[in-house]
C-alpha cells in the first residue's frame, strides 16, 4: 500500500522477520520491502540498515529535488523562449515596417518616424501643401531603344545613385520612380516650412551632380540631358495599393503641374512655378520663361527659370 502511494513510494521499508526461507526473502522484495533482516537481529545490523536507507533515501530526495528544479527552469524556459518569439516577432514587423517607410523616405526620417511610433497614422489619407520636384533624363527614350539593355540599366544605376545622394541630404520624400523619371515631395510625411527652399536647392545640388555624369555620359556617345520641374501647392496625400503592395502617393493638380513643367524643361534646365519662385525669390538667380500652355491646364501657366541658386547668407 504505501508503494501504490505516490506521495509515500519514497519512504523506505525494512522487513524484520523470522521468516527466512529464501521464497519468503523474494516475496518480501517483491512486496516492495527496501531491505530485509532476519530475527533473530543485531541492533546495531539494524540501525546500520536504517542508515544506508536513509542515505539512499536522501540521495533519492536529492534527485527529486534537481528534477522538479528542473522541470521548474524547463517550464521558465519554455515562457522565455515563447516571450524570445513575440520580441522576435515584434523586432521582423518593425523591421517590415522600417523596410516599408525607407522605401519612401529619407533613412534619418525613417528612424524618427519609428522612433515617435506614428508612422502608420503618418502615412494615412490627408490634405497638405506640398512642393514637387519631377526631373527625367532628356532623350532616354530614344537612347533605351537602341542601347543594349545591359546599358541602359548602368545609365540608369548611376543616375539613381547619382540622384538619390542629394533627396538623402535634403531630406525629401522619394514618392516613386517612373522609368528615367523621378518624383520627390517636401513638407510630408513630416512639415517642413522651407519646403520650397528645400526643393530648389536639391534641385540645383541635382543639376550639378548630374553634369559630372553627362561628361562621362557623352564620351560613351550617351547623347542624355535632364531637366527639372518644381510646382507647389495642396494635394491629397497617403499610401495606396494592395495588401500585397502598397506606395506611397501625391494625387492632385501640383503633381501634373510639376511633371508638366518638366517636360518643358531644356537640358539642365529647371523650371518653376509661381508659387516656388515666390518662395525662394530671394534666394535664386531666376528669369522669366513666359506663360506656357500646359497638357491638362486650361490657362497658360508662368514658369520660371532657376538659373542659380544663391541660398541664404552664412
Amino acid at each position: 500500500m504505501l508503494k501504490h502511494d505516490q506521495s509515500l513510494r519514497s519512504i523506505p521499508v525494512i522487513l524484520v522477520t523470522a521468516k527466512a526461507d529464501t521464497r519468503d526473502v523474494v516475496d518480501g522484495l517483491d512486496a516492495g520491502g527496501d531491505d530485509y533482516l532476519t530475527k533473530p537481529f543485531e541492533h546495531r545490523a539494524l540501525l546500520a540498515r536504517v542508515r544506508s536507507m536513509l542515505r539512499q533515501k536522501a540521495l533519492h530526495d536529492t534527485v527529486a529535488s534537481q528534477a522538479k528544479r528542473l522541470e521548474d527552469q524547463a517550464a521558465q524556459l519554455s515562457d522565455w523562449n515563447r516571450s524570445l518569439e513575440q520580441t522576435v516577432a515584434d523586432q521582423v514587423t518593425e523591421l517590415e515596417r522600417m523596410a516599408r517607410l525607407r522605401r519612401f523616405l529619407p533613412e534619418q526620417v525613417a528612424d524618427l518616424i519609428v522612433a515617435a511610433g506614428n508612422g502608420d497614422a503618418l502615412l494615412q489619407s490627408h490634405r497638405r501643401e506640398v512642393t514637387v520636384v519631377f526631373c527625367d533624363l532628356r532623350g532616354f527614350t530614344a537612347f533605351a531603344e537602341t542601347a543594349e539593355p545591359e546599358e541602359v540599366m548602368t545609365v540608369l544605376a548611376e543616375y539613381h545613385s547619382c540622384l538619390g545622394e542629394q533627396i538623402v541630404r535634403h531630406e525629401g520624400t522619394l514618392e516613386r520612380f517612373v522609368g528615367d523619371g523621378i518624383v520627390v515631395v517636401f513638407n510630408d510625411p513630416l512639415a517642413c516650412a522651407d519646403h520650397s527652399e528645400r526643393a530648389v536647392s536639391m534641385a540645383a545640388a541635382m543639376r550639378d551632380a548630374i553634369d559630372e555624369h553627362s561628361e562621362r555620359w557623352r564620351k560613351r556617345d550617351y547623347l542624355l540631358g535632364f531637366g527639372i520641374g518644381i510646382a507647389r501647392g495642396h494635394a491629397t496625400i497617403g499610401r495606396i495599393g494592395f495588401d500585397q503592395r502598397s506606395d506611397y502617393a501625391v494625387i492632385g493638380t501640383v503633381s501634373n503641374h510639376a511633371a508638366r513643367l518638366c517636360e518643358e524643361a531644356k537640358s539642365r534646365q529647371i523650371l518653376v512655378s509661381q508659387r516656388v519662385l515666390g518662395a525662394v525669390e530671394s534666394l535664386v538667380d531666376s528669369v522669366l520663361v513666359g506663360e506656357l500652355t500646359l497638357k491638362g491646364f486650361r490657362r497658360p501657366m508662368p514658369a520660371y527659370e532657376i538659373v542659380r541658386w544663391i541660398g541664404r547668407p552664412s
